[in-house]
């Protein structure tokens, strides 16, 4: 009775490792993007901002380190701070996302300026954006255009770009 009770406990020990190792997701889908979404510009200006939110559903902590698109020459991280009554921009060089961690990259705070522009963004279009992830790899996003000025995405609601740039609800 003894030696089963040990067979037993060797068996769900076995199960509980190996169920704990198909559990695991990789690391291209620990990352969510939701609501991406980015400015129109007026013709000739040179910048524009994208929005998004960012949220780490891994275990781990991982770093936003860089975000292309072919439309502009770079793209940087912004936040803005407000010091003795004066807002200041600053580039931040990565952003850090803690596991469980949601960031919101919305207008007046953390933002990504297009620097470079090599076409106005025009309402209604889209903006390809590559996102280039320590742990998570490169998630590629299809960001719609929002009115010049908008201070939100149009369609705030539960839509969301996974890993495989697939529209979620």
């Amino acid at each position: 009775m003894r030696q089963m009770a040990h067979l037993i406990a060797a068996l769900l020990l076995a199960l509980y490792l190996c169920g704990g190792a198909h559990a695991q997701t990789s690391a291209a889908s620990t990352v969510v993007v939701e609501q991406p979404w980015a400015r129109a510009t007026p013709g000739g200006a040179k910048t524009g901002a994208a929005y998004m939110t960012l949220i780490n559903n891994g275990a781990s902590v991982d770093r936003l380190l860089s975000a292309t698109t072919p439309l502009t020459d770079r793209v940087q991280f912004h936040k803005e701070t407000e010091d003795n009554g004066v807002s200041r921009m600053r580039e931040v060089r990565n952003v850090e996302l803690e596991p469980g961690a949601k960031i919101v990259f919305k207008p007046g705070e953390m933002h990504m300026m297009l620097v470079g522009l090599k076409q106005p963004l025009i309402e209604g279009q889209t903006l390809p954006l590559t996102l280039q992830f320590e742990r998570a790899g490169n998630i590629d996003v299809t960001m719609p255009i929002e009115k010049v000025g908008a201070m939100q995405h149009e369609d705030m609601g539960t839509m969301m770009h996974g890993p495989d740039n697939t529209m979620k609800k």
